[in-house]
């Protein structure tokens, strides 16, 4: 058996010692090695996430100032318009200034009138702004603190007749007091209290004629005649507010007195020339007289029922006719005589208070 061969460094050569230095050395340089490349690839994506920030603070600074310069383009634009705007208006203040500086008087004559007429137009347009505000109301009207009431009668038409009762018992609902006061001066006759609230009455229902109708207002006792003398047997137009204004005065004129014709008052209204197309019948009773003379100086109420219906006999047919009945004492048949007539004209009939309207 072959005996073992025992270890000594002496055993070892020199080539190995030397290939044992050598490569420790060459690990030790890629060591090395290898943490440099590590330090300046950091270093390296540190200046490139610089270099990218600056980039876009570059961009961003381009772009601001393509669009300042934009900017700057369109306010040169719109100064330019405003200066070409600004010389057009010079140049029209120059040519009118030149115009009105080759007037004659004659052109200022004309210029005046031209004003005056627009001015006259603006009146009349308010005017008719008002009108139509008012709800074409053709005079203005407020009863006793503005009331208001629900009458029922049948407003408005073409052609509007009123018919006043002016006879003596006109002036109070009792006849003690219509006997007194007929033998009264005409001034204390016009101011009774009853008497004017017809009067009244009358204003009402002017103030609601269309402004595009046409009007008449008869007053009847023993004859009928217009309010205003001149115009009867005409119709008057609503449109013309000094016609309406005089209607009015000239009423307020009248007092009541004599007794009370329907008949006649009926027939003279067949004898305009165009028939009405709504009646309005002021009174307080059955009629006292009729065409024909009566007997004696009392008149019972049978024979005032026969006055009414001769006068029905005469009364055109199909105008409706609205009666207002004001009150008076010692007349029982009235009220159903008149309501009577009012619904076979198709008219109305109301009998109001002593505070309407």
């Amino acid at each position: 058996m072959a005996k073992r061969r025992t270890f000594s460094t002496s055993n070892l050569s020199f080539l190995d010692v030397m290939s044992c230095g050598f490569g420790a050395v060459v690990l030790i340089f890629l060591i090395i090695k290898h943490d440099i490349s590590n330090q300046q690839n950091e270093q390296h994506n540190d200046l490139r996430a610089e270099v990218d920030l600056l980039e876009d603070d570059v961009r961003a600074a381009e772009a601001f100032r393509v669009k300042a310069k934009n900017t700057l383009s369109s306010l040169d634009q719109e100064r330019a318009k405003a200066e070409g705007l600004a010389r057009r208006i010079n140049n029209d203040i120059e040519a009118v200034r030149t115009r009105l500086a080759q007037l004659s008087p004659n052109d200022e004559a004309a210029i005046e009138a031209i004003k005056l007429k627009l001015s006259q137009l603006q009146e009349q347009k308010q005017q008719l702004e008002e009108q139509i505000a008012e709800g074409n109301d053709a005079r203005q009207f407020s009863g006793q603190g503005n009331r208001q009431y629900l009458t029922g009668l049948k407003l408005g038409g073409r052609r509007i007749l009123i018919m006043l009762d002016a006879s003596a018992s006109m002036l109070d609902e009792t006849i003690i007091n219509i006997i007194r006061l007929r033998n009264m001066p005409h001034q204390q006759r016009l101011g009774a209290e009853k008497w004017q609230r017809a009067i009244r009455t009358v204003e009402w229902i002017m103030a609601k004629f269309p402004i595009d109708s046409q009007f008449q207002i008869y007053v009847f006792n023993d004859k009928t005649r217009s309010v205003i003398d001149a115009s009867t047997g005409r119709w008057l137009q609503v449109s013309d507010r000094k016609v309406l204004e005089q209607t009015i005065s000239s009423l307020k004129t009248i007092a009541p007195e004599k007794g009370t014709n329907l008949e006649l008052a009926f027939h003279t209204m067949a004898e305009l020339p165009q028939l009405p197309d709504n009646v309005f019948l002021i009174t307080d009773g059955l009629p006292t007289m009729g065409m024909r003379a009566t007997k004696g100086n009392t008149i019972s109420g049978a024979e005032r029922e026969r006055l009414f219906n001769r006068a029905i006999g005469v009364l055109p047919k199909g105008i409706p006719v609205n009666v207002i009945l004001a009150p008076m004492e010692g007349d029982p048949l009235a009220a159903g005589a008149f309501w009577q007539m009012a619904i076979q004209t198709q008219g109305s009939f109301m009998s109001p208070s002593k505070d309407w309207p």
